[in-house]
């Protein structure tokens, strides 16, 4: 027995000359996510459909959960193209809805095959009249339905009821690839996600400062890369040691500017792991005066050695709305572990606000912590 799903498109339709370069790229990741679930992937007229074996269901739907360029998908039937078995069709799906509790719906239609003898308008009225007659009990709502039942009329008729929402966004890969500063916190594997819903493929670095961090802190992060390469398919963890520079900061730093100077180093050495990996751009978790490092004069200090873009996807975003997507993602309980990356063990009681760049550049070169860097960065390729 197959299964099959139908996905909507969103996005990827206003791309114009260059659309089949999106949904090749779409088709690729689909097909990487569905890897050995048995199901085949078939596009025709704007839309994708899969077809899977009866017992491969909760994978698919878990694999276009996670699928990043899609407006919307839903298990359809297929019917023949007649007046008859569509009525039939929808009929089933009104049975459907009214078990599950439901008691208003609508229909929506759409032909784009000209040869059904019904328009789109009359294959409402058709079909929503049968819906009622066979469940009294459900009545039509057009402006707030609980269920929608759809109908799309194309080489085979489809029907289908309430899709379920997908993740939206370009398809991973599509806006090139970026460098993701992934810690232990909330903040920054959401930053990673909300790029790869923008179509960006990711590789991530995690800064590691043992014995001050515990294992358990890299292998958090490992987790919370694994969670967000579900949605980023081929995303790469380099875990790297800033023990010695961190180190050397504590060493010769004043202690108001030791978060600044740490996270300058994070920045040049991400920027060479970057350009080594032809990554096109830094990604940072931060948010605007969320923490003492975050105001818009650190922000300007901590990237003023690097020549890379920094997206900040988060930037204008207050600490709940962040949250609400961890949670939605799968983020969120890996985030809130009980295990502090090396930012937050080195945070000072009394930190700069207002860094200046001029400053922070002379303060930067007295770590002479270059060396320390070559050595940290090479060490995780």
């Amino acid at each position: 027995m197959t299964t099959t799903y139908l996905l909507k498109l969103g996005e990827l339709t206003l791309k114009g000359g260059n659309r089949r370069l999106f949904e090749t790229a779409l088709r690729k990741n689909l097909a990487s996510l569905l890897k050995g679930s048995g199901a085949s992937i078939d596009m025709r007229d704007g839309r994708f459909f899969v077809h899977c074996p009866e017992s491969a269901q909760a994978k698919t739907e878990d694999a276009l959960g996670r699928l990043m360029g899609i407006a919307g998908w839903a298990k359809t039937r297929i019917a023949n193209k007649t007046p008859q078995a569509v009525t039939a069709a929808c009929v089933e799906e009104g049975r459907r809805l009214y078990e599950s509790g439901i008691r208003t719906f609508k229909i929506e239609a759409r032909r784009t095959d000209k040869s059904f003898p019904l328009d789109s308008y009359q294959i409402r009225c058709m079909a929503g009249e049968a819906v009622t007659r066979e469940f009294p009990g459900l009545r039509v709502d057009v402006h707030k339905p609980g269920g929608v039942i759809e109908v799309e009329i194309r080489e085979k008729a489809y029907i289908f009821g309430n899709s379920r929402r997908g993740r939206r966004g370009l398809p991973v890969g599509t806006a090139g690839r970026g460098l993701l500063l992934l810690s232990g916190g909330i903040d920054s594997p959401v930053a990673g996600y909300m790029m790869a819903s923008r179509g960006m493929a990711l590789d991530a670095v995690y800064f590691h400062a043992y014995p001050y961090t515990s294992e358990k802190a890299q292998e958090k992060a490992e987790l919370l890369a694994g969670i967000v390469g579900r949605y980023a398919p081929g995303l790469r963890l380099f875990p790297v040691s800033f023990t010695a520079i961190q180190t050397r900061i504590k060493e010769r730093a004043p202690v108001s500017w030791r978060t600044i100077l740490l996270r300058m180093a994070m920045m040049d050495c991400a920027e060479k792991l970057a350009l080594g990996r032809g990554d096109k751009c830094l990604i940072s978790g931060e948010s605007l005066s969320q923490v003492a490092s975050q105001t818009i004069e650190n922000i300007s200090c901590t990237q003023s050695r690097i020549t890379l873009p920094v997206l900040r996807p988060l930037i204008g975003m207050n600490k709940e709305e962040i949250i609400a997507i961890a949670q939605d993602i799968g983020t969120y309980e890996t985030s809130i572990l009980p295990y502090q990356d090396c930012c937050v063990l080195f945070t000072p009681p009394h930190p700069v606000l207002r860094g200046n760049p001029v400053e922070a550049g002379t303060l930067y070169d007295a770590l002479e912590a270059g060396p320390l860097i070559e050595e940290a960065f090479g060490g995780c390729v």
